[in-house]
């Protein structure tokens, strides 16, 4: 019965494992990229721990009556330190570091009354927080909770004015409570740091949302975080969809991208899917139709059709032949994505129509055909936005009504393919380089980008760069401002 217990359990985990859903998108932050993050996570933490407020402390110790008042931490000198916590998320450390603070005191001692300034240092200062990462239930990166831990080994004061030796008499006093106060008040700092500012902060980064008026593109997590003493990686969903009909989607079929590297910040890989749901998506949407007549038919492309198909026109009708032509263009089927190491093509079947425009009549057909095409596909990325730019490299047409007919085609196959590549190409590709948003926060950019194509998908590895600090792009999500660069 045990024997059988596991077979099944191993059987079960088996089928999990191949029902379980591709990802069409997956970044990997390196050690090297939390370098980067380092300096900004010192300053941002140093930022927080600047603003703790104290209470007013009253007290008395003998014949000495006191008040402590408007504490100020005026410096802080962190050595800290930020790493990947595994299976957790990240670790923010700080050892043997120090806080200055001034607060103003009021005492009283017999019929002595003086008040003044104090200086007093924190040393000794440890912090260990460990931030714990997951994937919300909206798909979204989300620090779930904070281990945090802070102690200060000791705390001096520096007492000014006339009677400054014998205020050194209650000076441990003072210091004791002082330590015990801001110590408490640590921890609660950097929760609130994490827990609403960073998220909020998180919150920056596309999970679902429009791309244009055609399609939306869906970047939420799969599972949670895989977190290594190297690396962060993250499994999106990368699918895009058609806002007229969400549902209607593109199964993943894809292969799994594989990312090896850590030499640089960040990589991103993205697999055939990621392509192939967006260009069924804008299928879906009728994207894929174009019209070339008055105006933007080319003066040589008019010509050439006109040629070509001059007896067509003399046997329908001659008095035809001053009117102009139409070229129609409507894709037939979802095009495809092809990646190897090679690069990337995008292949399309296409219905071809050759149009005469009487005016205030019905068009005229003079031909059908079917187009095949097949186009070279340049990945790019600039900022956090990735943009293809298409080149068309094969092109076939053949009639759909003769064989025959299909063989006077081939004379119009070179000049029509040049055409195609000067007239309708470049709109195709002013039309898609704005390109997409990638799952980064505001603020964070790709720099130093290599895009390198691998059978199945590709990977852009890449440095990152802050434009801003990290409490610049948090004041500015609570403001309500958006990142005009994407």
């Amino acid at each position: 019965m045990g024997l059988l217990q596991v077979s099944v359990f191993f059987l079960l985990s088996l089928i999990a494992m191949t029902l379980a859903e591709p990802p069409g998108c997956k970044i990997r932050i390196t050690d090297r990229g939390l370098e980067m993050l380092k300096a900004e996570t010192k300053k941002f933490v140093e930022e927080e721990l600047s603003n703790i407020t104290m209470p007013e402390m009253r007290g008395e110790e003998g014949r000495f009556q006191y008040t402590i008042k408007d504490v100020k931490i005026t410096e802080l000198n962190l050595t800290s330190d930020l790493r990947f916590q595994p299976d957790v998320g990240l670790m923010f450390e700080v050892q043997n570091s120090s806080i200055t603070l001034n607060f103003q005191r009021r005492i009283l001692y017999w019929l002595f009354y003086d008040e003044g300034a104090i200086n007093a240092s924190a040393e000794g200062v440890n912090i260990f927080t460990v931030l714990h990462l997951i994937k919300d239930q909206d798909g979204r990166l989300k620090i779930s909770n904070v281990t945090c831990n802070a102690s200060i080994a000791k705390m001096r004061a520096r007492f000014s004015g006339t009677l400054g030796r014998v205020y050194d008499f209650i000076g441990a006093f003072v210091t004791t409570g002082m330590r015990f106060l801001l110590n408490k008040q640590i921890c609660p700092a950097l929760n609130h740091a994490a827990l609403v500012l960073i998220n909020q902060l998180l919150e920056t980064i596309p999970v679902r949302t429009e791309v244009d008026s055609y399609v939306g593109i869906d970047y939420s997590l799969l599972s949670d975080p895989v977190v290594t003493e190297t690396s962060l990686d993250m499994d999106f969903r990368g699918m895009f969809y058609n806002l007229k009909n969400e549902n209607e989607v593109l199964v993943n079929y894809a292969m799994n991208p594989i990312v090896r590297e850590y030499d640089r910040m960040i990589y991103l890989a993205l697999s055939e899917f990621f392509f192939d749901s967006g260009l069924f998506s804008y299928f879906k949407g009728g994207l894929f139709q174009m019209q070339i007549a008055n105006e933007r038919m080319p003066k040589d492309l008019e010509m050439l059709l006109r040629t070509t198909y001059l007896g067509t026109i003399m046997m329908l009708n001659p008095a035809l032949m001053e009117h102009p032509l139409s070229l129609e263009l409507e894709v037939t089927s979802p095009p495809r994505s092809t990646i190897k190491t090679s690069g990337a093509n995008v292949a399309v079947n296409c219905n071809v129509k050759v149009l005469v425009l009487p005016p205030g009549k019905p068009a005229v057909q003079l031909s059908s055909m079917t187009m095949e095409g097949k186009f070279n596909a340049k990945v790019s990325m600039k900022g956090k936005r990735l943009a293809i730019h298409l080149d068309l490299r094969r092109f076939k047409i053949f009639s759909n009504q003769s064989a025959l007919e299909s063989l006077a085609l081939i004379p119009l196959q070179g000049p029509l393919k040049t055409m195609l590549q000067i007239s309708v190409v470049p709109l195709i590709n002013n039309y898609i380089k704005r390109g997409v948003q990638i799952p980064l926060p505001d603020g964070i950019d790709f720099i130093e980008e290599v895009v390198e194509y691998h059978n199945g998908y590709i990977i852009v590895g890449a440095n990152l760069h802050f434009r801003t600090g990290l409490r610049e792009l948090i004041e500015r999500k609570l403001s309500g401002e958006t990142d005009n660069s994407i």
